[in-house]
């Protein structure tokens, strides 16, 4: 695969290409809304277990028909967690939020509130423990999640593996964004370990979803950063070890930093 050919762009689609793209999401379109609505009475009854069996299914399904409309596949490698931890990782495009959650077992996201009121999803969101931020608020909202997460783990249910994206927003392959510092703030509350997480999705997915080109995205689980780390240590650890680990990532499928600078 060369460098151009690998790196998703939203034009340049053959025909076969664009009609696979438009395809994959209405078939997406029309399976959220029957296993959402068909999980409903059970998510009701059951809770968060339920919900994440509901959400584990069409997690499966979404990826399975990216295989067959779009010709993507995905690698998990490392060691997805298990207990309660906060999961950091990079964020490229929605199919690394699909292979993250795929591959843990009580997944739950920090999310923007507006993606909470989504219909059918924003519910299951809601019912799997998904925290919504209110980013108006500043280091308030921050502050505010980092007490619900410790109360969470607290809690006899427990968090499980929460994610968080710490560059707060969708990168292009090779774009370089600071680390922000919620993460930091998360951890020191609830005194959980924090894996982080490398991705080269976005080199087959883009960012706004469209253009979407075959190949095998790698999403790589790295050992977990334990609490015993000094906190100033803390976040230039973590950026270091993920962006080194996704430089390397996209390297392996051929992408060049130098075609990121020409798009």
């Amino acid at each position: 695969m060369s460098a151009r050919s690998a790196s998703a762009t939203p034009g340049g689609l053959g025909p076969w290409q664009y009609l696979q793209n438009v395809l994959f999401y209405v078939h997406a379109a029309l399976a959220t809304l029957v296993i959402g609505l068909v999980g409903l009475p059970w998510v009701a009854t059951r809770g968060r277990r339920a919900a994440n069996a509901v959400a584990t299914r069409w997690i499966g399904y979404m990826l399975w028909a990216a295989r067959l409309h779009l010709g993507v596949t995905c690698e998990v490698r490392g060691m997805p967690p298990r207990g309660d931890c906060i999961v950091a990782a990079k964020h490229q495009c929605f199919l690394d939020i699909l292979v993250i959650a795929h591959a843990l077992p009580r997944r739950a996201f920090i999310m923007k509130r507006e993606v909470m009121r989504v219909p059918v999803m924003g519910w299951y969101a809601w019912k799997v423990g998904c925290i919504p931020i209110d980013r108006s608020r500043g280091r308030d909202a921050v502050r505010a999640i980092a007490r619900e997460i410790a109360a969470r783990h607290e809690s006899d249910d427990g968090l499980g593996q929460l994610i968080i994206y710490p560059q707060g927003t969708r990168t292009r392959p090779g774009e370089q964004r600071d680390y922000k510092h919620g993460v930091g703030t998360m951890r020191a509350a609830s005194q959980l370990p924090v894996v982080p997480v490398a991705v080269n999705t976005g080199l087959f997915w883009p960012r706004k979803g469209w253009g979407i080109r075959p190949g095998r995205a790698v999403v790589e689980f790295l050992p977990a950063i334990g609490p015993d780390m000094p906190q100033q240590a803390f976040m230039p650890r973590l950026q270091a070890e993920i962006e080194a680990r996704s430089d390397r990532l996209m390297a392996e499928a051929g992408f060049n930093p130098q075609d990121a600078a020409r798009d």
